[in-house]
This record gives structure tokens, C-alpha cells and sequence, in this order.
């Protein structure tokens, strides 16, 4: 793998392991309104998707009103367990500490709130490695549309050539390639090598430490 001038994440299931608060929040929800059958690993598939599309798949039901008083409980549900239940993965310190070391750019785009990603990197990580996140309500069209990679690239100044995106699910291939920028998986989610090797890429890693 080439060195990249920029380094840009996904944050669940790439930097972080979030899947216990997600579970508990989209739980608290479905059992709220009678949608009990829904399973954890169902839950854990959608991680990375809209929450509309989330409950959208998960409750059969399409209506926008409907989504959105979802997607409001949800949020509530998430601002008061979210951040105690997410974890960095063991190697994710490490790996980004070195990275930046390397005059590297380190960047994060998700679909997860901005200020939520950044209560937790508040916990765990120096805040000068992060140069710039681009969160959830950061941007018009969620991924798989470029909008936030793009928007990222842009404000760092850099060449679509000069930067890898590291992501754990199809959604993040699909982002990278829209965006046209390189892309390597990683597997510390529910998606499998196979899954993710079916779209371009550079690598797809165990974990993080693949990037060094």
C-alpha cells in the first residue's frame, strides 16, 4: 500500500465499536412502538445506513412522518447512552498517533452525529489528530453519496489521489468509489472480506494496523 497524504475513516466499525449503544437505542425504539422480532444482528447489518433507512427496513413502513419521529426518539435514546456504550477499537489510537506522525491529514466521515463522534474522541484521543469531521447532519445526501468525502478532501486541500478512505461496510466502498478515491476495508464489522473485496480496492485489513 502506497503512503496517502490523508487518511479519511469511517467511525462505526471501523474506529470504534458503537454496536452496543446502536442495538440498545434502536431496542429501546422498536420495543416503544411493538416491533419486537427485529434481531440484534438485523440491527448490526444496518450500522452505517441512514437511521430513516434503518427503521425503515426494520418496521416495513416508509412514511417520512413516521421515520422522523423514529429517528427523534432514537436521537434521544442516543444522547443519553450512546457515548458510555462506544469504545475505540484497541488499535485505533495507535494507529491514527502514527499516521499523524507521518505529516499525515486524519480525517472522519460518518453518518453518526459530529458532536457525538467527538464526545467519544474526546475520551480516548489527543485533539489535534483529528484534522476534520464531517458528521451526519454535516451534509444534505448521507453515504453512499461523495457529498461529505468530497466536501472533507476540499477543505484539506488535497488530490483525490493523495487520499485513502477506511471504512467496514459496502456503503464506504460504494462512497470511495463515487467519490473516486481509494478505498481499503477493514473487518471489525458485521461485513464480510468477500462482501467488501467485490468493489475496487487496496486492501482489505483484520484491523487498523493493516494501514502501517
Amino acid at each position: 500500500m502506497k503512503d496517502y497524504k490523508a487518511y479519511l475513516f469511517d467511525f462505526d466499525y471501523t474506529l470504534a465499536d458503537s454496536s452496543q449503544g446502536i442495538v440498545k437505542c434502536y431496542r429501546n425504539v422498536l420495543n416503544r412502538h411493538g416491533f419486537t422480532s427485529v434481531s440484534d444482528d438485523d440491527i448490526k447489518r444496518t450500522i452505517g445506513k441512514t437511521l430513516e433507512e434503518s427503521f425503515s427496513i426494520f418496521t416495513d413502513n416508509h412514511d417520512p412522518e413516521f421515520l422522523a419521529r423514529l429517528k427523534k426518539e432514537y436521537v434521544a435514546e442516543a444522547d443519553r447512552i450512546m457515548t458510555d456504550n462506544t469504545v475505540l477499537f484497541p488499535e485505533t489510537v495507535n494507529v491514527l498517533s502514527a499516521l499523524k506522525k507521518s505529516n499525515a491529514k486524519i480525517g472522519i466521515i460518518s453518518t453518526k452525529y459530529r458532536y457525538r463522534i467527538k464526545e467519544c474522541l474526546d475520551r480516548n484521543l489527543d485533539e489535534n489528530i483529528v484534522d476534520i469531521i464531517i458528521g451526519g447532519e454535516d451534509v444534505e445526501h448521507p453515504k453512499p453519496s461523495p457529498e461529505g468525502l468530497k466536501f472533507a478532501i476540499k477543505q484539506l486541500d488535497l488530490e483525490k489521489s493523495s487520499v485513502l478512505y477506511i471504512g467496514d461496510s459496502t456503503v464506504d466502498a460504494e462512497t470511495a468509489l463515487h467519490a473516486a478515491v481509494d478505498f481499503a476495508g477493514v473487518l471489525n464489522g458485521v461485513t464480510t472480506s468477500d462482501e467488501l473485496a467485490a468493489y475496487p480496492h487496496v486492501a482489505v485489513m483484520n484491523d487498523l494496523n493493516g494501514l502501517l
